[in-house]
């Protein structure tokens, strides 16, 4: 079950449920030696997955999935068995680092009834452990608690030429009625098969996703065969889009012949929208503290628009988040007198509180279910594997949203401003940039419906850095810089700044700097609008840089971009582990960056080469610059403009080729020669 609002992610391809070296190793090694059992047999099912011969793979492969099998029975009472078992041939050490055990996620609604697991040596011995030998355990985190423990267990002597398996069987009594199959893996998986049994009368859906559809077998009445053969492994890449996206996997919907367990069926966004809906019945219901807080709140804005900023900079500010989320509780909020009460809760939580106080002053506002990855959720597949709420606040007629921008035309509820009560560092009018360019789920009375939210224009996303900076004759370079950021950049930069200690915050500064200047002395820093999030932040450092332009006779060489990258160190990301990338490349948000740089040359040098001016442009973004030398004073401009933020991967030569002409353009060197006073005036 994937909760919402919980920040711990546990994916469900196989890997992350093979981490035990990682994870419950650390325990099982605290707790004492396994007491695992050797001289055991391996059931049939381990011992010919064993058994195969492998084509060739890479050198560098470290495992190869050898089976993957669900089996999943759906009884007539709604409850639903898994069994899922798997072998793996451990090809390399570091093998063991994903496949060293398994661990199996629970709650008191899925109850795990077995779990075994065995290892085969290469001289056929087995080691086999079970019930006795597992460990037990929650997830640890200082901004959640809930109830799901996971049990795992560890492979015994789990090295190279060996293969893992292992087996167990979960019982669930889901809030819904939707399944995942999760069957490609990082790991080369040679065979991956469900098999699904449902009831007499009832109905079911399997969708494809990133794989090509396939039929099943139905070797009896009611029971459904999908087998899938020589998948090749997903190599992580950085900045790839999420797993749920390019890893194949399928859907599964189950139709009940029940009328009294039909509610539990999600064939459409309406029926999740009335699935939750009627979850949060009288959550929102507004006390009379609530009620007297909102006026104290308020008392001194003026008009509506003021209210709401009032009543969300609380949510951000004062709301601190914390998740507690039991059983139904991973996706029910808290009601909003409780998260009042305690001054605390996680998302749902959060915009239950700040709806109900909305609503005390007369503004409707909506669930809105979303996830943090962008692209993850697939309009045409109705689901609650959602991992975030948020909230839309239906603007009054009237209420200029000029510098909204986070606002969207609804067809059936008007203007809605979208707003993260969550993150506090994303004001009002502005929505976080893992949310944008995707779809969401907006809640109302009626059902739900799909929303894309969207990217916002690189303009709200803004960062302009302007120099005034003096060279002297020996190539010393002082001077002062500004930064003025809004959107993205201001909110990350806040983030960051904020989460240090105030004598710390300077660092921050020597640390930019030296990515860029050899040598230098920061000789002052301060921040403006730190804590003032709907204001534009504010940069200002000045430094000494000695012999920033370097000697050569008579001649000068210094260049104009003193400091700042425009990208291009995801000129790295196009080859991963010597190899071509395989994925998309996924940028944080659309932006514009200008820097604007004006050195004051020391007297007697006149240009003897400028960099060429540059314009550079694709279908994500554009690049231009420019060097002159007037009266004076080099000047250097350049500005920057990502235009869309997922580049799929046959148009990455095109993104590669301009990021290339920006790294070119940062290194260009402008040469500067000294001459006499007389030529110097001629010039």
């Amino acid at each position: 079950m994937r909760r919402w609002c919980l920040k711990t992610r546990r994916p469900a391809s196989l890997i992350n449920r093979l981490v035990v070296a990682g994870v419950a190793g650390a325990v099982l090694l605290a707790c004492g030696a396994s007491r695992a059992s050797a001289g055991s047999s391996a059931p049939d099912w381990l011992s010919v997955a064993a058994q195969q011969k492998l084509p060739a793979y890479p050198k560098d492969t470290k495992a190869v999935i050898l089976l993957d099998e669900t089996a999943i029975t759906v009884q007539s009472n709604g409850d639903i068995y898994t069994r899922h078992r798997a072998a793996v041939r451990l090809m390399r050490p570091e093998a063991r680092d994903d496949y060293g055990g398994i661990a199996v996620d629970f709650d008191k609604d899925t109850k795990i009834e077995s779990l075994n697991a065995w290892t085969i040596e290469p001289d056929g011995r087995v080691i086999a452990v079970g019930e006795k030998d597992a460990i037990e355990h929650g997830y640890l985190s200082d901004l959640e608690y809930d109830d799901v423990k996971v049990k795992a267990l560890e492979f015994p002597d789990a090295y190279p030429g060996r293969v893992v398996g292992f087996e167990y069987v979960q019982r669930d009594r889901p809030y819904v009625f939707e399944d995942d199959w999760w069957f490609q893996d990082q790991s080369p998986v040679r065979t991956a098969r469900l098999i699904l049994q449902v009831p007499s009368g009832w109905e079911f859906t399997a969708n494809w996703f990133n794989h090509a559809e396939m039929k099943p077998q139905t070797p009896a009445p009611n029971e459904y065969v999908w087998e899938v053969d020589d998948l090749p492994g997903i190599e992580i890449e950085p900045q790839m889009p999420p797993w749920r996206t390019v890893a194949g996997w399928m859907g599964l919907k189950y139709f009940p012949s029940d009328p009294a367990l039909r509610a539990k069926s999600t064939g459409s966004w309406t029926d999740i929208g009335l699935w939750y809906d009627n979850l949060t019945k009288s959550r929102r219901d507004a006390t009379p503290e609530i009620r007297q807080k909102v006026a104290e709140l308020t008392a001194g804005a003026t008009g509506t628009l003021q209210k709401i900023r009032v009543l969300t900079d609380y949510m951000q500010r004062n709301i601190r988040y914390f998740a507690v989320e039991i059983g139904i509780g991973g996706y029910q909020p808290h009601s909003a007198a409780e998260v009042f009460a305690r001054q605390y809760g996680d998302c749902k939580d959060k915009a239950t509180l700040l709806s109900a106080m909305l609503r005390a002053i007369g503004i409707e506002s909506y669930y809105v279910i979303i996830d943090t990855n962008r692209g993850l959720v697939n309009s045409d597949y109705p689901s609650i594997d959602f991992n975030h709420v948020i909230l839309a606040i239906r603007l009054p007629d009237g209420i200029d949203d000029a510098n909204l921008y986070s606002v969207i035309d609804d067809p059936k509820l008007g203007r809605l401003l979208i707003f993260d009560p969550t993150n506090e560092y994303v004001p009002l009018g502005y929505i976080p940039s893992y949310l944008q360019d995707s779809y969401a789920l907006v809640i109302a009375p009626d059902g739900g419906h799909i929303e894309k939210i969207p990217l916002l224009p690189p303009s709200t996303n803004r960062l302009l850095r302007t120099a005034k900076l003096t060279l002297t004759p020996t190539g010393n370079l002082s001077g002062e810089i500004q930064e003025l950021r809004w959107g993205a950049p201001a909110s990350e930069e806040r983030q960051m700044f904020l989460s240090l200690q105030p004598s710390k915050r300077e660092e921050v500064f020597d640390n930019f700097l030296g990515e860029f200047l050899n040598s230098f002395q920061l000789t002052g820093a301060s921040l403006g609008n730190l804590n003032n999030y709907g204001q534009t932040l504010t940069l200002d450092y000045k430094f000494f840089a000695p012999e920033y332009a370097k000697s050569a006779g008579n001649l000068l060489i210094l260049s104009p971009r003193v400091v700042g990258d425009k990208y291009t160190s995801d000129l790295d990301l196009f080859t991963v582990n010597g190899k071509p990338r395989q994925y998309a490349i996924e940028f944080d948000e659309a932006t514009l960056q200008t820097d604007v740089f004006d050195i004051t040359l020391p007297a007697g040098y006149v240009p003897d080469g400028l960099p060429r001016p540059v314009q550079a442009s694709c279908d994500y973004a554009m690049y231009r610059s420019d060097t002159t030398i007037k009266d004076g004073v080099l000047h250097y401009q350049r500005t920057l403009e990502i235009k869309d933020v997922v580049v799929p991967k046959d148009k990455l030569p095109e993104i590669r080729a301009f990021l290339q002409q920006i790294a070119a353009d940062q290194t260009a060197a402008a040469v500067l020669k000294k001459v006499s006073p007389v030529a110097a005036e001629v010039r």
